[in-house]
């Protein structure tokens, strides 16, 4: 019989007296109870019963010490197991702690105590309990490869992402930096007809705006000084595959025209180059801007916006979707714990409270640093409010949850990110928003048309 949640004790004690007395105890604490007298009792009972938690003496009549130990927890590890000991087996009993159980009492019992560690093997238990139903949301998650989450915004962008896959059209992929674009185009060349040729990923912003040419379209030897010899570009290498154009809308204005004459004829010429190479690539963009601002700005092409813009999918922010932040803890912890050879489990409750506290404004790919550091200083169980960074203990920045702006932001960005961030606090009511905002329903409506999202009524 188990208690309401679900947890049963089973009590190995060849003395008949010592396991009536710990199993009046245990069930006036609200337990259910097995009893076995040696250790082929209590592997029958492990066998048909299950038990969460194992009392046990440290010393049977068929077992003893380690091989005890081994036979209790069986192939259940994670069981916690308190060992009783009479004085002259408290050697044993220390070394089986070595080996994993939770702790040893010695005769006559101290019952405060036995509480106590009951209490304690209760937390280990509802963790290990947490851990392994976030293990099975991440299995049996409806994810789009490393788009992990089952928040209603997410579950949004995995349905688009599976629905442009499967065409060729060209995609925008926009967010803030963090949010997981390039995982998206991962994704999208995953599932696509393509999957088989290269993906070919591209940051403008990170080139030097001199280089930006040569790494597109390639360049023979003597196109310039230093290019000793000739070298596809990114449209070359990405032939019958996808070429993945990150922070689109930082590419030089003068060279746009050119990356668009390549997108509608499919033709590339190298620099330097006289002949011209066809090539079938399918492009992805992304840009942490608005698209619309940018071109509004200046700094996109109109025409080369809307020859891309067939699709856009918005990655939402992380502050927007804390639902899913304990999934994707946990999908980092089965990540790195082979990675840094460590041996952790989850996270601690107390811990996820202070991280669902803090705004991310690095998101995702911030959220990934916060745990591959947690990971390397726990090392094994769960990770602590101790292991997080100091930022998110000390209250001060992790508490607030006002809407933070990048540093670069510029006024239609901010404005973006105003308007898009009080609807997502607002539970996507526009009324509510527009209340908080102090403008009319009408406005709120406007803004999402021209930040490609429905406007809906509501």
């Amino acid at each position: 019989m188990a208690t309401p949640d679900g947890s049963t004790i089973l009590v190995v004690d060849d003395e008949a007296a010592v396991r009536e007395v710990l199993a009046l105890r245990l069930r006036d604490w609200g337990y259910g109870v097995e009893l076995a007298a040696d250790g082929a009792a209590a592997r029958a009972v492990l066998d048909r019963a299950r038990p969460d938690l194992v009392i046990s003496d440290v010393v049977l009549p068929d077992a003893s010490g380690l091989e005890l130990l081994d036979l209790l927890r069986g192939p259940a590890p994670g069981r916690p197991v308190i060992l009783i000991t009479a004085f002259g087996s408290i050697d044993a009993a220390v070394e089986a702690m070595k080996r994993g159980a939770l702790d040893f009492l010695t005769k006559p019992l101290d019952y405060g105590k036995l509480r106590s560690l009951l209490t304690a093997a209760e937390r280990r238990l509802e963790r290990q309990r947490e851990t392994t139903r976030l293990e099975r949301r991440l299995r049996g998650s409806p994810g789009v490869g490393g788009l992990i989450g089952t928040s209603r915004a997410m579950r949004e962008v995995q349905k688009l992402v599976r629905i442009v896959a499967a065409s060729e059209a060209s995609v925008i992929l926009t967010g803030e930096s963090g949010t997981g674009k390039e995982v998206a185009a991962q994704a999208i060349h995953r599932l696509s007809s393509r999957s088989a040729a290269p993906l070919v990923a591209i940051n403008t912003a990170a080139l030097p705006e001199g280089l930006v040419e040569s790494e597109l379209f390639g360049h023979q030897a003597g196109a310039f000084t230093g290019a000793t010899t000739a070298r596809p570009g990114c449209f070359e290498m990405a032939d019958g595959g996808i070429l993945f154009l990150d922070e689109i809308a930082e590419m030089p204005v003068a060279l746009q025209p050119r990356f668009l004459r390549v997108l509608e004829d499919g033709l590339v010429r190298r620099l330097g180059g006289r002949r011209e190479i066809a090539v079938d690539v399918r492009v992805l963009a992304a840009t942490h801007r608005d698209p619309l601002a940018a071109v509004e700005e200046g700094l996109l092409r109109a025409d080369l916006f809307y020859r891309l813009n067939v699709f856009t999918v918005e990655l939402p922010p992380l502050r927007a979707r804390l639902e899913d932040l304990a999934l994707l803890a946990q999908h980092f912890i089965s990540s790195f714990n082979d990675k840094h050879r460590v041996d952790v489990a989850g996270v601690s409750a107390e811990a996820l409270d202070l991280m669902g506290e803090y705004h991310w404004p690095g998101n995702v790919r911030e959220l990934r640093n916060v745990m591959e550091r947690a990971m390397i200083l726990a090392r094994e169980g769960w990770i602590e409010s101790v292991h997080l960074p100091p930022f998110l203990r000390d209250g001060s920045v992790a508490r607030r949850r006002g809407i933070v702006l990048p540093p670069d932001v510029t006024a239609s960005e901010a404005e973006r990110i105003v308007v898009l961030e009080t609807l997502a606090q607002c539970g996507d009511n526009k009324s509510e928003a527009a209340r908080r905002l102090g403008v009319d329903v009408k406005t709120v409506r406007n803004k999402l048309r021209a930040y490609g999202r429905a406007a809906g009524r509501k």
